[in-house]
């Protein structure tokens, strides 16, 4: 279980004292940072700050070694495709599609912020699977430039067992999920599993049960039972209501 929820005001310390100077020149002998590192150490976190509109990584703490296997120095996006598993690439794809355009919304409008955070399945640095929360806080700026910057906090969530199906996902502006990770938080999402969630996307491509049962190597007897308790889990009407709420939410 973590602890010390409150800690990730800390964040907010460091946009305050580096952000404007766009993250350029972080001291890690800083206490703040000393005592960022240490906590992130503690509940096994690593975090980094970038800039969504230059596409850039400007920072990474220490413990991206730690946790992957690779220099704070030589972290790049690239290294989180290559050590997802197979299975969450499309999912993952979704995720970064719609943080891009978070951060165009968000530099458009010239102002505000967003939390967003997700689970996946992920090589640690010893090449096994784990399984990484991921957070983002992305906020528009002014300073030291017009853009739109994001803190990424990753967290090894392999404690977390209680989801038996369907994965964590939050998409908002409540500051109080941008916190560190407990079972509560955890539980938020979409409680669909891996093979519902493969039949809502060929729904929104346009299939039909008998094309999707002939994609998937099922009876379409059985994809009309998934679509009824896909249905019967989103509390929606139809399903056209349902993809609609997905495509606004960013998981399709």
């Amino acid at each position: 279980m973590m602890a010390n929820n409150s800690y990730y005001s800390l964040f907010f310390r460091v946009i305050d004292k580096y952000g404007p100077g766009g993250f350029t020149g972080i001291d890690d002998n800083d206490p703040l940072m000393i005592e960022l590192e240490e906590i992130m150490k503690m509940n096994d976190q690593f975090f980094y700050i970038g800039d969504l509109v230059l596409f850039k990584i400007i920072y990474t703490s220490k413990r991206s070694l730690d946790m992957l296997g690779i220099e704070p120095s030589n972290l790049t996006t690239m290294n989180f495709f290559q050590s997802l598993h197979p299975d969450e690439l499309e999912r993952h794809a979704l995720g970064r599609t719609l943080l891009v355009k978070l951060g165009h919304r968000l530099y458009c409008e010239e102002k505000g912020y967003r939390i967003l955070s997700s689970n996946y399945l992920m090589k640690n640095a010893e090449g096994k699977y784990s399984n990484f929360l991921m957070q983002f806080y992305i906020y528009y700026s002014t300073l030291p430039y017009k853009s739109v910057f994001a803190i990424k906090v990753q967290t090894n969530i392999d404690w977390f067992k209680k989801r038996n199906h369907g994965h964590h996902y939050y998409l908002g502006e409540s500051l109080s999920n941008f916190r560190c990770p407990d079972q509560e938080l955890l539980m938020i999402g979409n409680a669909f599993t891996k093979r519902e969630f493969e039949i809502i996307i060929l729904l929104e491509r346009g299939h039909s049960s008998e094309q999707i049962a002939e994609e998937l190597f099922l009876s379409p007897n059985t994809v009309n039972t998934h679509r009824r308790n896909i249905l019967r889990k989103s509390g929606k009407v139809n399903m056209t209501e349902l993809l609609h709420e997905l495509k606004e939410q960013g998981l399709l």
